[in-house]
């Protein structure tokens, strides 16, 4: 029997291709259109999803179910001899605290780390876990580095419209249609708790220059010690924005910091699509030690 082996959520955004090549296995986070339930990369794909969301009145994520993790988790605990879960932060759902209390009947042989981390920053925890476990770490090692290292990273995300926080209730409808109304792109931030108004913006132009500018700051200040490492990676991550938009904020990106590598470039995972909407572009740093 093999010793240990990386499970996450969607969050991660790790496709399904990814996760085959990596050897871990992601858990599909159900979110709702109009009532009706989904799950990414299983029931429905990007185009779809932004075709419906077009014209929908409510948009929802849930948990995934305990079937749907025992669906996961059983079939792997006869190859591993441990599984280590890393799902969405529990700052911004409660399926991490429902898989720690289902996991108590797995006999100890089901870890759940709360990274507290999504997106881009989950993904390299599953990467960075995955290849611990390659190079043998112990279960043990893992979750120490997991949880070391979990506030060594910020995202910070700017959208395009407030429409889709207001359909999810997250901002007010009078907030969403005046911000609209002057075209404001709002700047969110998240250390994996929630995300947090950090500021304003009057132009997407204008909302890269300031997310560039947080991140310079706190890889010269919180950060620094493992910036000066060489071990911090810069993240992008979006919703339906073109290719050449991202290339061009990339060539942007490469400019500000040289000899900093982008790590990753994808697009966001459909639950968090749900309450930004398309033209959502997200920019972070993390640490990376193992990759």
């Amino acid at each position: 029997m093999k010793s240990i082996v990386v499970v996450t959520d969607s969050s991660s955004g790790i496709t399904p291709a990814e996760a085959k090549e990596m050897g871990v296995a992601v858990v599909p986070i159900p979110f709702t259109i109009d009532g009706e339930e989904y799950l990414e990369n299983v029931t429905i794909e990007a185009p779809r999803f932004f075709e419906m969301l077009s014209t929908t009145n409510h948009v929802g994520t849930s948990q995934p179910s305990r079937q749907t993790l025992d669906d996961i988790w059983s079939p792997l605990l006869k190859e591993y001899e441990h599984i280590i879960y890393l799902p969405i932060t529990s700052g911004l759902s409660g399926s991490c605290m429902n898989a720690m209390e289902y996991a108590k009947q797995y006999n100890g042989r089901v870890h759940v780390v709360d990274n507290q981390r999504i997106s881009a920053p989950l993904k390299i925890s599953v990467y960075e876990a995955a290849k611990m476990a390659e190079q043998g770490k112990t279960v043990d090692e893992i979750i120490q580095y997991l949880t070391t290292t979990q506030s060594k990273s910020s995202i910070y995300i700017t959208l395009s419209t407030m429409k889709y926080l207001r359909k999810g209730g997250r901002v007010t409808p009078a907030a969403a249609v005046l911000g609209d109304m002057f075209k404001l792109k709002p700047i969110l931030y998240t250390r994996g708790q929630n995300f947090d108004k950090k500021a304003i913006a009057l132009t997407m132009q204008q909302a890269k220059k300031k997310m560039m500018d947080f991140i310079k700051h706190e890889l010269n200040t919180e950060f620094k010690e493992y910036y000066d490492q060489g071990k911090m990676a810069l993240l992008i991550a979006h919703t339906a924005i073109p290719e050449t938009e991202i290339e061009k904020f990339k060539t942007e990106i490469t400019a500000e910091f040289p000899g900093m590598k982008i790590l990753y470039a994808d697009p966001l995972c459909l639950a968090i699509a749900c309450h930004t909407g398309p033209g959502t572009l997200g920019f972070g740093t993390c640490v990376c030690d193992y990759l």
